[in-house]
């Protein structure tokens, strides 16, 4: 019986109700609803690029003010993505850049908390009825530049970047490519989504810009999948060489 109330305990305080912050269940219901579709619509418009804990925060708290309100929501609507849309809700933390130097990073520690969603279903069957066939060229640039970094050990110079890029007939001041329209951009788009940040570091030759793996370019690179692919194409590539 204690077990039965410690477990009850603990629901309950996993599960706030909204009537502790005075408002009902159904008001409450719409604002987890609200701030859902906020985060579809937004995963969309922005090509899945993190969405700010604060704009979220904002949806709920423009009409209500308690401080322990938005943390509810967030955390009911967490639960929905997952159970009724098949979407993971991961929060990203800003990874600070290895250099250890007094350079300023290019990136403000502004927008430290956001948030991402990714698709639960199986890749295979995420690919075949959901993903968006034109989009294909996108996803495979960035398994190729995320390829690059992670064979650098994580990080690597912009120079060394658009060198490895170039032999694959990418070039950075390609502002036309049929696929991307500008390759830059397309490159700055990953910094957005959080696949790679950027970070300027002195060195002898000067001020230094590194590509690095961000949290989206770390969780990528650790799925087995991603290091079967990067291993048979090292695999090709030693085959590649022999032959020549």
């Amino acid at each position: 019986m204690a077990v039965v109330c410690c477990t009850l305990r603990k629901m309950e305080t996993a599960e706030p109700n909204f009537s502790q912050f005075g408002i009902s269940e159904e008001e409450g219901d719409k604002l987890v609803a609200e701030v859902i579709r906020y985060i579809l619509f937004k995963t969309h418009q922005n090509s899945g690029c993190p969405i700010k804990r604060d704009e979220l925060t904002q949806l709920v708290t423009k009409n209500y003010h308690n401080r322990s309100l938005p943390s509810v929501v967030l955390g009911k609507a967490t639960t929905k993505l997952s159970t009724v849309f098949g979407y993971d809700m991961k929060e990203l933390q800003r990874a600070r850049p290895s250099s250890t130097n007094q350079a300023r990073s290019s990136q403000s520690s502004a927008d430290a908390k956001a948030y991402i969603i990714t698709s639960k279903l199986d890749p295979a069957v995420y690919r075949k009825h959901i993903e968006d066939s034109k989009k294909s060229h996108l996803t495979g640039f960035t398994f190729v530049v995320l390829g690059i970094v992670n064979l650098a050990g994580g990080k690597i110079t912009e120079e060394s970047l658009w060198h490895h890029l170039a032999r694959l007939g990418l070039s950075q001041d390609d502002e036309r490519n049929a696929d991307f329209g500008s390759t830059k951009q397309a490159l700055e788009t990953l910094v957005q989504q959080r696949y790679l940040q950027k970070d300027k570091a002195n060195g002898p030759e000067g001020l230094t810009l590194y590509y690095e793996l961000a949290e989206r370019g770390l969780l990528a690179t650790a799925s087995n999948n991603f290091k079967e692919c990067i291993t048979q194409m090292v695999m090709s590539e030693a085959t590649t060489i022999e032959l020549d």
